[in-house]
Parts: C-alpha cells; structure tokens; sequence
C-alpha cells in the first residue's frame, strides 16, 4: 500500500471520527463551559498520546526544540474547539458541519501562502462546488435567508474557528522538521492543554463536574480520544504524505457522516432541500481526490 493511500485511508477515518463530536457535542454544549469541556479533553488526549507516544516510538527531546512550533499548533487547535463548542450552543450539528467543508477553500490559501502549493483548475472546481453546497446547508436551503446573508450565531461563530483549523494543516507541513507524526502531535496536545487550562481556569473552578449529565462525559471521552488524540495522528500522518487541500478535502463528508450520526441517536434527518447541499460537498470530494 503506497504512502498516498495510507494518507487517503487515514483521512476518511478522521472525517468519520470529527462528525461524531459534532452530533455528541451538539448534546452536551448547553451544559457545560466550552473552555472547560477543551480544557479537560485535552488533558486527557495529552495523556493519551504521551503514552502512545513513549510506548511506540520514544520520545527525543531533540523533537521539542523550537517549542514555539507546539505553542502555535496548539493555538490553533485550541481555538478551533472552543469556538466549535460554543457555537454547537444554538448552530444544528449538520449546519456546523457544513460550515466545517469551508475549511478546504481556506486552507488551499493558507497553502499558498506558507508553503506555495499551487491549485489547479479541478481543485478550485471542486472547492467552488462544496463552498456552494455548504452555503446552501447553513442557510437551511433558504434563497431568502442568502439574499440576506442571514447567518446565525453559531454558525458565525464556529466559522471564526474553522480559519484557525484551516491554518492548522500547511502550518504542520511547515514546521514539522522530520518528527514521528504521533510525537509531533504529542507537542501540539500539550501545548494545546497548557493554553485552554490558564485561559479556562475558571472555568473549569466553577463547574460542578459532580452534577454533569452523563451525555457530557461521554463527550469528553469522546473528543478527548476518537475526537482528538486519534484524529491528530491521522491528520498529521495525511498532511505529511498529501497536500494541503486534499488533505482537507475530507471534511467534505463530514456533513454526510454526521447525518448518519444523528439518524443514528434517533434525531431524525434533515430535509430533501438541504441533502441537496449535502450532496453537492460529496461531488466536490469527488473532485478534489481525482487524479490530475
């Protein structure tokens, strides 16, 4: 199996495994501070890694030189959830996943800009197809609401943070300096926890973590490792191995993984009107993993 491969493989694992924590997060954000909820997950992913990582491959101090790297890896994740979570308070899972399939275009111009990946014609095709298919999911199919730019708050919201996850994915390519994917992910997590613990301190004091529904510990396990400690690996392992919008062309199925998810915990499924866009970011994947 070529190396492209395991990259496309290990991309519709992590596709799979985002949409979850969209449908699980949607359920637990009204009773629980964004920055709290991060803060314990990627605690808890640090953890996780740092096992896997010591376990596996051993861990070089050699990796953790130029530490600002991990800080500003980890900025960029941390922001992301937090946003994610606070806008899952009032955005439906699908519309927020469908904001998400807007990561490929902006991350394609991050690419540029850091690493001079040039897009050809199919990709920005296929970029203009899922854009316009996840525009027509967030404004729920309605002509109107876009005339209006009508965007609700949560959408807006979670969007400021799908920038931040869009940087994510060439700022890898370029800082990485030959580290294994799951140490250099270790470094990130770490980094990652170290910020949403000073900036959600208090936050994390003032929640009664004793009186939590159940439904929000099973989002932080969740998230914290399907979610987040397995889906770094894998999103490290594809952007060292594909580029960067290809890469993020997966996130195009993250709004038909999470209509599954939602008929699978019994949330129904959403009109024929908004599949239609649904379908248009399955096209623009499509697209994207042609061959050129």
């Amino acid at each position: 199996m070529s190396d492209r491969l395991r990259g496309h493989l290990a991309m519709l694992a992590f596709s799979g495994l985002i949409a979850g924590s969209f449908a699980l997060g949607s359920m637990a954000a009204p009773h629980i501070a964004p920055m709290a909820l991060n803060a314990v997950r990627f605690v808890l992913a640090s953890v996780l890694l740092g096992v896997l990582a010591w376990s596996y491959t051993g861990i070089d101090r050699s990796a953790f030189a130029a530490p600002w790297r991990y800080l500003a890896m980890g900025a960029s994740m941390a922001i992301y959830f937090v946003l994610m979570f606070e806008g899952l308070k009032t955005a439906p899972p699908v519309s927020a996943a469908a904001v998400f399939t807007l990561t490929p275009i902006i991350s394609g111009a991050f690419g540029y800009v850091l690493l001079r990946q040039v897009m050809t014609r199919r990709m920005a095709l296929a970029l203009a197809v899922g854009g316009a298919g996840a525009l027509w999911v967030i404004f729920r199919a309605d002509w109107q609401a876009f005339l209006r730019f009508q965007v609700g708050r949560g959408e807006a919201v979670y969007f400021v943070g799908v920038i931040a996850h869009a940087l994510y994915t060439p700022l890898v390519r370029k800082l990485n300096r030959g580290e294994k994917p799951v140490v250099f992910s270790f470094g990130a997590m770490v980094a990652a926890a170290l910020l949403l613990v000073v900036a959600g301190g208090r936050d994390m004091l003032a929640t009664d973590w004793v009186s939590l529904p159940a439904i929000v510990w099973i989002t932080i396990a969740y998230t914290a490792v399907a979610a987040t400690a397995v889906t770094f690996v894998l999103l490290q392992y594809a952007t060292l191995r594909l580029p960067s919008a290809k890469v993020m062309a997966y996130t195009y199925l993250t709004p038909s993984w999470v209509i599954c998810w939602q008929a699978a915990l019994g949330h129904g499924l959403p009109s024929g009107l908004v599949a239609v866009g649904v379908g248009l970011t399955v096209v623009a994947l499509a697209l994207l993993l042609k061959d050129e």
